[in-house]
Formats: structure tokens, C-alpha cells, sequence
């Protein structure tokens, strides 16, 4: 496996891309990437110049997962938006690296932190479906994964909880903020 800057004349690789954010969020997140056009802009926006997107391959060509940067504040902060992994690979280290190469990318554009939006949709932390306007703080010390939320993921990737947007997405379906300085 080896992990390569997407980009646009990766046409084969573009589409697998686009049909990985169709078919790897529709059971958790079915309006993140409905259609396969949603998904298709939303490689084209990872794909300027300003942004990263780097893809993990193995040595047949196949996309096994990417990841894209979008540079906030000046590109001290970066947003880590979108990462998917094929789902008869997760547990095999490709998001963890696709994470670190990404981190050493934004590194050395001059970036400080690093954050990501997790949202909750489906009840899978015990923040979600909880008022969260009562007590967030001590919410957020208690949370628990209740449903295999990638919250926990990214904490072992040394990601921090820095916020909770409530109601996100709906009421009772907040977005988790983390962060990590790098």
C-alpha cells in the first residue's frame, strides 16, 4: 500500500473516491453523500489546489480509503474533511496512516492544529439525544460510545473533544469538535 496525492487526471481513482463517500456513509450518514454527483463535488472541491487529498492504494491500483485538508484561520488550523476507508479494510491501520500523512502534509504547510467536525446521528454517544445546553462540559467528561461512533477512533489518534455543536444536525444530533496541535 502506498499513499499518493489525489488529483483530477486520477480519473479511475477520482470516481472509486466518489463512490466510496456514496457507499461508505449511507448506512450511518445517508445525507452526507446521497448521489453519486454529490459525491463527485465534493472530490472536485478537495481537489483545488489550496486543499490536500490523498488517497491509500494498494499495489493493484485499488483505492483502499482517502482523505482531504481544507486550510482555516490563515492555514494555521486545517479541517480534516473528509476520510473513508473501505469498509472490508477498516481495521487495518489505513485510516491511522492516512491520518498521519495527512498531519505531515498540513505540518509543513505551516499548520498548528488540526480539527474535524464527528457528527452524531444515530444516538451512537451518549451526547446524542441529550440536551446539551445543561451542563455540556461535564456531558462532554462523561461521554461513552455506545454504538461504535468514531469519536473513539480519533482520540487514538491522539484527537482531542474541543467542542459540541447541538443540534447539528437535527434536534438531539450534535456535531463533535476535536482537535490536535501538531
Amino acid at each position: 500500500m502506498q499513499i499518493i496525492a489525489l488529483a483530477a487526471d486520477h480519473a479511475d481513482l477520482c470516481e472509486q473516491a466518489a463512490m466510496l463517500l456514496v457507499n461508505e456513509f449511507r448506512e450511518h450518514y445517508p445525507d452526507a453523500w446521497p448521489t453519486i454527483e454529490d459525491a463527485r463535488e465534493e472530490i472536485a472541491e478537495c481537489l483545488d489546489p489550496a486543499m490536500i487529498c490523498r488517497a491509500a492504494v494498494d499495489e493493484a491500483g485499488l483505492l483502499l480509503g482517502w482523505i482531504g485538508g481544507r486550510p482555516e484561520y490563515d492555514g494555521k488550523v486545517w479541517e480534516l474533511h473528509p476520510i473513508v476507508v473501505r469498509s472490508d479494510r477498516h481495521r487495518q491501520g489505513i485510516g491511522r496512516l492516512l491520518i498521519a500523512d495527512l498531519e505531515a502534509q498540513v505540518r509543513a504547510r505551516g499548520a498548528l492544529t488540526i480539527m474535524l467536525g464527528t457528527d452524531d446521528m444515530d444516538n451512537s454517544t451518549t451526547l446524542g439525544d441529550a440536551d446539551l445546553y445543561s451542563h455540556l462540559w461535564e456531558q462532554i467528561a462523561a461521554i461513552r460510545n455506545l454504538k461504535g461512533h468514531p469519536y473513539s477512533f480519533y482520540q487514538r489518534c491522539g484527537y482531542s473533544i474541543i467542542g459540541v455543536m447541538p443540534d447539528a444536525n437535527g434536534r438531539g444530533k450534535p456535531d463533535i469538535y476535536m482537535g490536535k496541535r501538531l
